[in-house]
């Protein structure tokens, strides 16, 4: 009676194709994971502009809706636009994100730099002293102009503008001084005009408004600035809008405005620029005196070329998981599914292929041993030659193999079957004379 078969030999056949399939599987997930963006870093920074500016405001409540999210947004403040550009530009500055003032890009010279949308408007206030009324920059020649400090955006802007209608250092007179001490020395009589970039419910632009002997410029050459300039706008300050009772301003003022812009260099994290473009529109939609509700942020930008993820945003809307789920955990799921596609292509297959390859070899060793006991049958069936003793041999070999062949239960009875027939043959072999 033959001995019980041990499991080793099955195990050992299943191991035989598991270890190849193991490591297909192995490098299907190494392969995936050369296309998976590594996770949001949890600190980021945005360079803003004074702490008492505009920006700075922004990004604090940019800060509180990443925090929502576990990401920290670190605001640094700076002197302005031009400063933030320079700490953009800068690889080692560790600031991903900045707010600029329109008008101070340089592609050729920026190219790592995208833009998040445009997120406001900052109109551009000139105010001046005189008893004529100017209502053209160029009426401002031989004049003395306070533009803003170097680093500042105003500053480069009200350079530029200047420079459009021939206003150079050679007719005019060029001051350093910006924001509130630009407006004491307008005030003290040291400055003839002064350029200020600030939103309308700043103070300082309500205090100069009042001043009877300061005037603010309406630009009637507004909508040729807009043609040349495409990051400038036309904007209409109207009669009694800063002050009804006392109708300040006296009439409609016509101004310029440029249109600021969440700026970010090209390696930020795309979690990351979709949590900004989502706190961008929950801070900038609400309307105001020189724009509409919703009307900000844009997905469009005149200087800076848009961010891929960032304009998919603002046309589709926030990714389907994370409308429904945490930040960190939806971001999870989306970098998880980049790597189901060539597993799954690897997977598939495998489930199939293995199960049929391990039928596919007991099949072809119960077959082998088929082919043996019919060989031998052939030859006992040959009466020319009668070998008993050597078909005896023969047969206890085959049955030997036979029992030790490793089969899965469902396989039983094929093995049994071949067992019925070695034992055919041994009784036949036995019956030889």
């Amino acid at each position: 009676m033959p001995q019980p078969r041990s499991t080793q030999p099955q195990f050992k056949e299943l191991l035989l194709l598991a270890v190849p399939a193991i490591l297909a599987v192995a490098f299907a997930f190494w392969f995936a994971y050369q296309f998976v963006e590594p996770a949001p870093p949890s600190n980021v920074a945005i360079a803003t502009g004074s702490e008492t500016g505009g920006y700075f405001a922004f990004a604090k409540r940019y800060k509180a809706l990443l925090a929502k999210s576990d990401i920290n947004l670190e605001v640094k403040s700076s002197a302005g636009s031009l400063q933030n550009l320079a700490t953009l530009r800068d690889d080692k500055s560790g600031v991903t994100l900045g707010l600029l003032q329109g008008g101070i890009s340089n592609r050729e010279r920026d190219p790592q730099l995208v833009s998040l949308g445009r997120v406001f408007l900052e109109p551009v206030w000139v105010f001046y002293r005189s008893d004529a009324q100017f209502d053209r920059l160029g009426q401002l020649q031989d004049k003395r102009i306070a533009i803003g400090p170097e680093g500042s955006g105003t500053r480069a802007l009200a350079l530029e503008l200047l420079a459009a209608n021939q206003l150079t250092a050679n007719n005019t007179t060029i001051l350093d001084h910006g924001g509130a001490k630009a407006a004491q020395a307008l005030r003290d009589g040291e400055a003839d005009a002064i350029f200020l970039v600030l939103s309308p419910q700043a103070a300082l632009v309500a205090d100069l408004l009042k001043d009877p002997q300061i005037r603010l410029m309406s630009f009637s050459q507004a909508e040729a600035y807009t043609r040349l300039f495409p990051y400038l706008s036309r904007v209409s300050l109207p009669a009694g809008v800063i002050d009804l009772a006392n109708q300040i301003p006296s009439n409609d003022v016509t101004l310029v405005a440029a249109q600021a812009a969440l700026v970010a260099r090209n390696d930020v994290h795309p979690a990351i620029v979709g949590l900004m473009v989502q706190a961008a529109r929950e801070v900038h939609k609400e309307g105001g005196i020189f724009q509409r509700v919703q009307e900000f942020p844009k997905p469009n930008d005149p200087e800076y070329p848009m961010q891929e993820d960032a304009e998919r945003l603002y046309t589709q809307g926030p990714p389907f998981l994370q409308r429904f789920l945490p930040f960190w955990l939806a971001n999870f799921i989306e970098r998880s599914l980049i790597m189901i596609i060539p597993v799954a292509t690897i997977m598939l297959p495998l489930i199939k292929v293995v199960p049929w390859l391990y039928e596919f070899r007991i099949r072809r060793r119960i077959l082998h041993w088929y082919g043996q006991l019919k060989a031998l049958e052939k030859e006992v069936d040959d009466e020319s030659v009668v070998e008993k003793a050597r078909y005896s041999e023969e047969i206890k070999r085959i049955e030997g193999a036979v029992s030790k062949i490793p089969v899965p239960l469902h396989y039983s009875d094929k093995l049994y079957e071949l067992r019925g027939a070695v034992d055919l043959v041994r009784q036949r072999i036995a019956a030889l004379q």
